[in-house]
């Protein structure tokens, strides 16, 4: 069954990553790559099964993006069960984000 792409804040971000596998992408509204990459997630989101995908506006969770060190967007950090398993920054294609997700 495909998965949504859904928007959450940073007074969730713990609850929801630590429960299975989680793909979490920090972004702006005003970059361009964060635009392009959110179509990305959204095909991906049609061949994955059991991982959630959530985004997080960098510009209004500052407190996350200094707990996980986000330095630029967009970054995917991809969770199991909390921990972080592999990270990626700027805009990433298909075969690649899923390759990330089987890791």
């Amino acid at each position: 069954m495909p998965v949504e792409v859904r928007e959450i804040n940073g007074a969730k971000l713990e609850q929801v990553i630590g429960k299975g596998k989680v793909l979490l992408k920090f972004y702006s509204k005003t970059c361009g790559p964060c635009k392009m990459l959110r179509f990305v997630l959204k095909d991906v989101a049609k061949d994955v099964d059991g991982v959630e995908i959530v985004t997080l506006d960098f510009d209004l969770n500052k407190e996350a993006v200094e707990k996980y060190n986000v330095a630029g967007y967009p970054t995917m950090i991809f969770f199991n069960n909390g921990q972080e398993v592999v990270r990626m920054k700027g805009l990433q294609q298909k075969p690649k984000i899923i390759q990330m997700l089987n890791s």
